[in-house]
């Protein structure tokens, strides 16, 4: 049976997908095989995004799942910590929760290793996991192209996008966040993240990921193309070198990197998003927007985990108005 509704929670931002525990190195520049140490970090692209927009102030939840395990009870109560809503962080009795670890190589070099055999618990998501119509109310719903790749979970996102497409409701984000190691079948990661662009109303990924999507890594003709598929505002990712958006009223907004050293950029795509959350529920320009959410993203890449290192509002103030004549 569903969790029953509460029609006295109002939620701002509602994620779907991954979560795990990051075993990062605290030795940079050190293959795997020699480091010696770790840190211990919340992580997962969904899971990372809901806490990016708490932290900024936004009420929100993450629906997935854990193992039964100390990882997953490590993983419940930092979300808590965070001020994440955690009622949809179900448990899955038979698979354990997820680890990852990576290397680091700045400025652009950091291979991971997912440990999410045979299968990662947030990949058994249902629809009697979460209460739809809290779903369908929710101004923000942010899905994940991982969340694709296998079943239930496939289902299940396609079932919320589209639901939320028939309905016309608030924002509908895809981030397309192409993993190629965590597909069993590759040929299924093209179709499925058109499907999914073509439910959404925002859609945001990084060259990779829009070249997987729509034949192109070129910012302006993916944004195009994406576009033609649906969606209403389409956001391509580009590291270092900044943020290129289109929207439907053909509106073109480009900002550049903000010149902060990197650590570790595996974050930096989930504060993005975060970010992009606060600034598109404000109401904001693109242009704020984009700014905002580039210099939440350089931030994290400054800093070494993922979940634990989301800035603070004054934090990307504080860089905006640092680089604004340097940039």
């Amino acid at each position: 049976m569903a969790i029953s509704s509460n029609q006295n929670l109002e939620l701002e931002v509602i994620t779907i997908g991954r979560i795990g525990v990051d075993l990062y190195p605290l030795q940079s520049g050190v293959p795997l095989e020699q480091v010696t140490s770790f840190g211990k970090f919340l992580g997962g692209s969904a899971t990372n995004v809901a806490v990016a927009a708490a932290r900024l102030g936004r009420k929100a939840a993450v629906i997935t799942k854990v193992g039964n395990d100390p990882f997953g009870r490590y993983a419940k109560q930092a979300l808590e910590k965070f001020g994440v809503w955690t009622r949809w962080v179900g448990v899955d009795n038979q698979l354990r929760t997820p680890i990852t670890f990576c290397e680091i190589f700045p400025p652009d070099n950091f291979p991971i290793l997912f440990y999410r055999q045979p299968k990662a618990p947030d990949l058994n998501i249902t629809l009697q996991d979460f209460d739809m119509e809290l779903v369908m109310r929710t101004p923000l719903v942010w899905t994940t192209g991982v969340g694709l790749s296998q079943e239930p979970s496939r289902s299940t996102n396609l079932e919320i996008l589209k639901q939320r497409s028939k309905k016309n409701l608030g924002f509908t984000v895809h981030d397309i966040d192409y993993r190629p190691s965590l597909w069993p079948d590759l040929t299924e990661a093209g179709p499925l993240a058109r499907e999914a662009i073509a439910n959404a109303t925002v859609v945001v990924g990084n060259t990779e990921e829009v070249q997987m999507a729509v034949g192109s890594d070129n910012p302006e003709i993916a944004a195009k193309r994406i576009l033609d598929l649906g969606a209403r505002l389409a956001i391509v990712k580009l590291g270092k070198n900044g943020a290129f958006a289109l929207s439907e009223s053909g509106k073109s907004v480009r900002v550049e990197g903000f010149p902060l050293p990197i650590v570790c950029g595996l974050g930096a795509g989930d504060a993005f998003g975060g970010a992009l959350c606060h600034g598109l529920l404000s109401g904001w320009p693109l242009d704020k927007v984009l700014l905002y959410a580039d210099a939440a993203g350089a931030i994290v890449a400054s800093r070494l985990a993922c979940a634990d290192a989301m800035p603070t509002a004054a934090e990307i103030e504080s860089v905006i108005t640092q680089y604004a004549n340097v940039r």
